[in-house]
């Protein structure tokens, strides 16, 4: 209903600041989109150091696979959080990150079959670097 007020009123997007652009992302109020991205943060690099730390346990390839690969699951939905589901895919999927997101979408694939179909701990250890370093680029 605001945006429509702000339409016919002849308020322009650009004209809103941050926080108004943000809030109208989704329909929670920005208090509950914040307590649920710092959520889902926390949760994804306590999942990532906790993976990383079953790494050094015998056989614990498998859990280290599935423990990092779904903190960083959880990390880069916490932005969903924050600017809503479908902006943050259209920018995932943008021209300047598309190669980036493909590679991290298929690393999280590639390091779920490398410790739990293939059982090739070099391969899902690579597999994880490559998640990192397509997550920051």
């Amino acid at each position: 209903m605001e945006k429509l007020r702000r339409v016919l009123s002849g308020q322009d997007d650009e004209e809103q600041g941050l926080t108004a652009q943000v809030l109208d992302a989704s329909t929670l109020s920005f208090n509950t989109r914040l307590k649920w991205f710092a959520i889902c943060f926390v949760s994804g690099i306590f999942f990532s150091i906790l993976g990383t730390g079953l790494l050094w346990l015998p056989g614990g390839i498998k859990l280290f696979a599935v423990f990092y690969t779904f903190g960083n699951i959880a990390a880069l939905a916490s932005t969903c959080f924050l600017m809503g589901p479908v902006k943050q895919l259209k920018k995932m999927f943008e021209t300047t990150r598309l190669l980036a997101t493909v590679i991290m979408l298929l690393c999280f694939v590639l390091t779920l079959c490398a410790a739990l179909w293939w059982h090739k701990k070099g391969l899902a250890v690579l597999f994880c670097i490559l998640q990192f370093l397509s997550m920051t680029w």
